[in-house]
């Protein structure tokens, strides 16, 4: 296992400048990242060494299915615990320095600042998509059926925090209906948000589709009909720092393989 990961103070203070400040405003989805580029290991190379993968949040599920696939594809790689949170959160860290080899974005916009910061190996490569649900408690007990509904100072919602790929998300799709949502909280993660909701701490939020359909049976899903408004485009790249380069850029290349885009399908991610 890796030592625990300390950040300096100015170290953090640059990469909230790097960052446009660690609260920073909403991410936007723009044109699709240039696809990987070549350079992974030629058939009938061993891989081996660790591998350290930083993941937004909502990739959880997949994510572990793949490390594991990887590694029984790779006997020779140790995939680390992933470290999963809101994009932003795990940006600023690296660009502080924490020591991952690959990072999995749950939007483009965060990524173009580590690549900004001169950290990846190459152009990041767009892998999946996902759109957001409104998230709420099972038998929907408040029969909320639309974005509408949230408008009601009644319901306690929580959202993602604007500076995070969810919250920018849900808040481009409530602006685009015209509406005006007071959130008890906003996360910094979708994890959090699920959590609150699914303890009764919330009556309703907003994550993505993936993240309804892992937490089934603890939360249900309203879907919302112009959801393709705010299109989440996930993005990875290998970090240039990576200790072992060629395993950082086989992971990369196995998320857009037909087997990763498999796997992730599985898990209600649509493709780039």
């Amino acid at each position: 296992m890796k030592p625990p990961r300390v950040f300096g103070g100015a170290a953090m203070v640059a990469a909230c400048m790097l960052l446009g400040g660690c609260s920073g405003g909403p991410s936007a989805v723009g044109a699709p990242i240039a696809p990987l580029p070549s350079g992974t290991p030629h058939a009938g190379t061993p891989l081996s060494g660790e591998l350290t993968v930083y993941a937004a949040a909502s990739l959880t599920a997949s994510f572990d299915e793949l490390a594991e696939r990887f590694e029984k594809a790779n006997p020779r790689v140790d995939v680390q615990p992933i470290d999963y949170d809101g994009s932003s959160t795990l940006a600023t860290q690296i660009i502080a320095g924490a020591p991952a080899d690959v990072f999995a974005s749950a939007d483009q916009s965060t990524m173009r600042s580590v690549s900004a910061a001169g950290l990846t190996d190459g152009a990041p490569a767009v892998f999946a998509s996902n759109t957001l649900q409104i998230v709420v408690a099972p038998g929907n007990p408040k029969h909320i059926s639309s974005l509408r509904d949230l408008a009601d100072p009644a319901l306690k919602v929580v959202l993602c925090a604007p500076g995070v790929p969810c919250g920018a998300a849900a808040h481009t799709l409530l602006e685009a209906d015209g509406v005006t949502v007071a959130p008890v909280s906003e996360e910094q993660n979708v994890t959090a948000v699920v959590t609150k909701v699914a303890s009764g701490d919330a009556d309703a939020g907003l994550v993505y589709v993936t993240d309804v359909r892992a937490a089934a049976g603890r939360v249900a899903g309203v879907p919302i009909p112009d959801a393709e408004k705010a299109v989440n485009r996930y993005v990875a790249a290998a970090l240039n720092d990576a200790p072992h380069p060629a395993v950082a850029r086989a992971f990369v290349a196995f998320l857009l393989s037909r087997a990763g885009r498999s796997v992730l399908a599985e898990h209600g991610f649509a493709g780039p």
